[in-house]
């Protein structure tokens, strides 16, 4: 692809309004290889047969801490041959012990089915290896009968964190002879494995540790990585064992383009710019025309299916390129299994010039070689920024990633502070393997493969005790003898979902036909602001009204309908104040952590038509209420600091819903969460003045409270820098954000005419006050 020419293309076009905001070049890198390697004549063929004649010094590396026994974590770029250095020590070690297992832990199917796919053509009859080593996959889309065998006889098994959850620990008398002998356990793309998700997943781990000691192994662990700040630590978090660190990568890498792409402003009184979502569909449109495979990310399921439709729209517009329209497709979660493998296999084979997906294939799965990649808004962290422009010019050649940022506070910021990505360390990942409402699960699940003593505390941490006298309190656990027992037949791990705010799903069915047919699902909290009843469901590119949604069965019926519009649910909230845990009290304002009861639920419906954005209707909704509890920190402000604000002619509402909404923004780039684990909401119910609540949107929290209470300077920080670097005169969706999306329960002022945008100077004046004091004492407080 030439990058520049395409660039100066765009620039020619009628419509071009100067939305490039940035284009930051990345030179070319030559790899780095080693010398002779001592490898078993067979493996050195097989690498051969697969044209690999020899190895980047980052593979050797690896090789030789392996070799040493060490657990090794490897950071390395997309494409970087990070999967040879975990398959090149495992099948050396099967050359030799054909007795030895190794269990390769992915994060989707997707990535397994992929890897999967390298193995065996290391392993194909025709290989110098042939008959070394069974590489077979064990996860949800096994057949049963197939399962079996599968236990018997693979020596390397490729599954997912959920499977061995749910398939292999529960049932380890089935896998004694694979566990036996299992040496390595490899952690593919550990970078996902933060937050909730990586907190359960640190807990299965410790499980299987456990378990394979029963049978006598002590596997060695291979992690790799994308590029985050704490890979190391990570990994040792994970896996609660130590680990040696690689990460000087010496791949070759073709020369990048990096760009900006900033939506112009399309209401100079508001502010406002074009959509995000249809400006990509131009960018994807005008590379299809250019006959250069793309790939679009996106963040939210509906946003695929909305660029999807629009771009296949444009390209049928028009005689020369309507053609082209089949060779586009959406790709998401939700998708029947089949139909995701076609979609790769396409879009590998070349069928497919463009696929519109969410984070889905984020990851190291081999799609061949992409000319660039598109990111609708910012993915949240840098380190997923890097992941996804990455899955462009994966063979080395010329590439681009264009960034086509939301009217949001950080992703306008990012436009306008374009080192922000290019000049700043990428975050760290967090989890908290030992929050109770997380480890409770484990235990249970712990307790039925194998009654729990206090010696097990060495594999689940020292809170494993308490939570077990706890459990047994409550009656789940019992103890006999010094060993903890489950009290019931239950089998604690159907109940325990390892990625899902809520465990409970929703199944999304088709009831077009004759025949219902399932075609998605949902969690249980997710499926009132998804599936409602009036909400348009897109899936495939193909509209769906929700025509009901059962609660007590949890099924959302929705049935194929043409319509020229999409749906957004209005949600409201309250919150109360369960205890305080810990509490500072600063010149303007005071910090509190603790825990709260947040009571919610989705009070009505608006309609956006697709394209122009325009809202064409909206209605009521009476849905059941859904509580969480878990933590939050929240900062008080002074009265003294209202009063100024008052006396200045401004409404401290409108300040206190703006700083909620940057410090929202603030909190998630400084915990590397996804904004969807960070909700806010502005209240005086269970204080003597307003107060401003961040809670993490997950039962019992996760530590971003906690990390936003520690960090409360530099959140105020982040929020007013964010503010003051927003062009608009008075306040945007660039920097204050929306009005208050979540206004108290019972009072939506949404559906009866909707809230102003918060005022940008208020705004600016009371986080200025929170930081700095203000220039006048408190008085009354």
């Amino acid at each position: 692809m030439d990058v520049k020419a395409f660039l100066n293309e765009l620039a020619g076009k009628p419509w071009y309004r100067k939305q490039i905001a940035l284009i930051k070049r990345i030179p070319a890198r030559c790899a780095r290889y080693s010398g002779e390697v001592d490898l078993p004549e067979a493996l050195r063929k097989a690498l051969r047969s697969i044209d690999i004649e020899r190895l980047y010094t980052h593979q050797t590396e690896s090789l030789r801490i392996v070799r040493s026994g060490a657990n090794l974590v490897v950071v390395t770029g997309t494409a970087s041959g990070k999967t040879l250095c975990y398959n090149l020590p495992i099948l050396e070690t099967l050359c030799a012990d054909p007795s030895a297992r190794a269990l390769y832990l992915f994060p989707t199917k997707a990535l397994t089915q992929d890897q999967t796919a390298t193995l065996n053509r290391l392993l194909a009859p025709e290989s110098p290896l042939a008959g070394t080593a069974t590489a077979a996959i064990y996860d949800g889309d096994t057949p049963k009968h197939q399962r079996s065998r599968i236990r018997q006889n693979a020596t390397i098994l490729l599954s997912n964190p959920d499977m061995l959850h749910v398939g292999i620990l529960p049932y380890h008398p089935k896998w004694a002879h694979f566990l036996r002998g299992l040496k390595y356990v490899v952690i593919d793309e550990i970078h996902t494995y933060r937050g909730i998700f990586g907190s359960h997943v640190a807990n299965c781990l410790r499980r299987l540790k456990r378990v394979a000691a029963h049978y006598g192994a002590k596997p060695q662990f291979i992690a790799s990585s994308a590029t985050i700040a704490n890979p190391k630590r990570l990994a040792e978090a994970l896996a609660d064992e130590p680990f040696d660190l690689v990460d000087e990568d010496a791949s070759p890498q073709g020369e990048k383009f990096f760009v900006i792409w900033n939506p112009p402003v399309t209401d100079t009184r508001n502010f406002l710019r074009r959509s995000s979502n249809v400006e990509a569909s131009q960018l994807l449109a005008e590379l299809v025309k250019n006959s250069s495979s793309t790939i679009l990310f996106a963040r939210a399921r509906i946003v695929t299916e909305l660029v999807h439709r629009y771009t296949v729209e444009r390209l049928k517009a028009d005689k020369a390129t309507s053609a082209l329209a089949g060779k586009v497709s959406p790709y998401r979660g939700g998708y029947l299994p089949e139909d995701r493998r076609r979609i790769e296999r396409e879009l590998f084979s070349g069928r497919l010039l463009a696929v519109s997906s969410t984070n889905a294939l984020e990851l190291g799965i081999d799609v061949g070689s992409l000319d660039a990649a598109i990111l609708v808004g910012y993915p949240g962290t840098r380190a997923a920024f890097w992941q996804q422009a990455g899955r462009a010019g994966r063979r080395g050649e010329e590439s681009l990633a264009i960034l086509v940022p939301y009217d949001e506070p950080i992703d306008q910021f990012i436009a306008h502070r374009g080192d922000f990505l290019f000049d700043k360390p990428v975050e760290e990942a967090i989890i908290d393997p030992e929050n109770a409402h997380i480890l409770q699960g484990h235990v249970l699940c712990a307790a039925a493969e194998k009654p729990l003593d206090e010696s097990d505390a060495s594999f689940l941490g020292d809170k494993m005790l308490p939570v077990a006298d706890a459990l047994e309190k409550v009656g789940k656990l019992k103890q006999l003898g010094g060993k903890y027992y489950l009290s019931s037949p239950d089998f604690p791990a159907a109940g325990l979902n390892l990625r899902l705010v809520s465990s409970d799903t929703y199944e999304i069915v088709d009831i077009t036909d004759h025949k219902p047919t399932v075609i998605g699902n949902v969690d249980s909290i997710s499926a009132p602001e998804l599936v409602y009843p009036g909400a348009v469901y897109l899936h495939e590119g193909t509209s769906y009204l929700c025509e009901r949604l059962d609660v007590e069965n949890k099924v959302a019926a929705v049935r194929r309908g043409e319509v020229d519009y999409y749906t957004q649910p209005i949600l409201a909230s309250a919150v109360k104040v369960a205890s305080t845990g810990e509490s500072r009290r600063q010149k303007s304002y005071e910090a509190f952590l603790g825990d709260i009861d947040v009571t919610w639920a989705t009070v009505g419906l608006k309609k956006i038509r697709f394209l122009t954005q325009e809202m064409i209707g909206q209605g009521e909704l009476d849905l059941p209420e859904q509580t969480l509890v878990t933590r939050a920190v929240w900062i008080m402000p002074h009265q003294w600091v209202f009063d100024s604000i008052a006396d200045l002619g401004c409404r401290p509402d409108d300040g206190m819903v703006g700083a909620k909404n940057l410090l929202l923004v603030s909190l998630a780039v400084l915990a590397m969460s996804d904004p969807r684990d960070i909700f806010g909401i502005v209240s005086a119910r269970n204080t003597p003045r307003a107060a401003i609540y961040l809670y993490d949107h997950y039962p019992g929290g996760i530590g971003y409270a906690e990390k936003g209470y520690d960090g409360i300077e530099d959140l105020l920080a982040r929020a007013l820098d964010i503010l003051k670097n927003c062009p608009c005169p008075a306040g945007c969706p660039s920097c204050v954000g929306l009005p208050n999306l979540r206004p108290p329960l019972h009072h939506n002022p949404e559906l009866h005419g909707g809230p102003a945008i918060p005022d940008k100077l208020t705004t600016e004046i009371l986080l200025e006050t929170l930081l700095s004091g203000g220039s006048s004492q408190p008085g009354d407080q």
